[in-house]
C-alpha cells in the first residue's frame, strides 16, 4: 500500500551545508496494516509522516502510495492524492475556530472525489463522544474533545492510508483509550492501513509492529554514531 525507496529529504541552511532529516533506503506498510513509529524529539518523525502525505516533496527517491508515485505528481495532484488516499490527525488539531465541530468534520470530504455524508459525519462524532456536541465550535470544546473531532474528520472520507501524528499527546488519560481505539477499530473495519507516531509506551503495546525512525533513517544513524564518537 506504502513504499518507499531512498528517499531523501534536507532544508537549506543559510551559508552553511543542508541540513539532512531523512535518508530512507526502504519502508513498507501493506494494505490494512496498523503500525507504530516511535522515536526520539528531532528524528524526523513528523518530517516523514508530511513527505508521505505530500505536504513536503521529498528531494529525491519514491513514495508510492496505493500504486502512485507521489514525487512525479505535480503539487495540485499531490493535493488531489492527499484529498482521496490520506487521512491526518494533526498533533495541533488543525479545525477551524469559525466552525462547529459537525463542520469540521464534514469539511474533511470536500475535497475527496465522489461522495459526502453527513449521516457518517455524525455518526463518527457520536463513535467518539461527541454527539451532544455537533454544533458547538472548538472554542467551547475541550483540549481532548478537540482532538476527537480532528480524528473524526481525518477518517471521514474513508482514506486508504492514516497518518496519525501524536492523536493522544493532548488528551487526559480517560479518553487516550478512546482515540485509539477509535482508530484502530475504525481502521480495521474499513480496511485502512495506518501509521501512527506515539511518545506513549502504553500506546505502542497496543500494536503488533512497532519501528524506530533510528532504525530506518540513516540520518538517525549518523547522528547517534557522532553523537557516540563525541563521548
Amino acid at each position: 500500500m506504502l513504499q518507499l525507496e531512498n528517499v531523501k529529504k534536507s532544508y537549506p541552511q543559510y551559508g552553511q551545508e543542508p541540513l539532512e532529516i531523512l535518508e530512507i533506503p526502504s519502508f513498507k506498510v501493506a494494505a490494512a496494516e496498523q503500525m507504530v513509529l516511535v522515536g526520539r524529539s528531532g528524528s524526523g518523525k513528523t518530517t516523514m509522516l508530511h513527505t508521505i502525505a505530500g505536504i513536503t516533496k521529498a528531494d529525491s527517491g519514491k513514495v508510492v502510495i496505493d500504486k502512485v508515485d507521489m514525487l512525479r505528481l505535480s503539487e495540485s495532484g499531490r493535493d488531489r492524492l492527499r484529498a482521496n488516499k490520506i487521512g491526518y490527525v494533526f498533533q495541533t488539531f488543525n479545525l477551524l475556530q469559525s466552525f462547529t465541530a459537525l463542520e469540521n468534520v464534514l469539511i474533511g470530504m470536500t475535497f475527496s472525489r465522489g461522495w459526502s455524508s453527513r449521516k457518517r459525519a455524525e455518526e463518527l462524532l457520536q463513535r467518539v463522544g461527541l454527539g451532544h456536541r455537533l454544533h458547538h465550535k472548538p472554542d467551547s470544546l475541550s483540549v481532548g474533545e478537540q482532538q476527537r473531532v480532528a480524528v473524526a474528520r481525518a477518517l471521514v472520507k474513508k482514506p486508504r492510508l492514516l497518518l496519525a501524528d501524536e492523536p493522544t499527546a493532548n488528551v487526559d488519560p480517560s479518553n487516550q483509550e478512546l482515540i485509539i481505539e477509535l482508530l484502530r477499530e475504525t481502521c480495521r473495519e474499513e480496511k485502512v492501513a495506518m501509521i501512527l507516531v506515539t511518545h506513549s509506551m502504553e500506546v505502542s503495546e497496543q500494536f503488533d509492529r512497532v519501528e524506530k525512525l533510528e532504525d530506518i533513517n540513516l540520518v538517525g544513524k549518523k547522528t547517534v554514531k557522532g553523537e557516540t564518537e563525541a563521548v
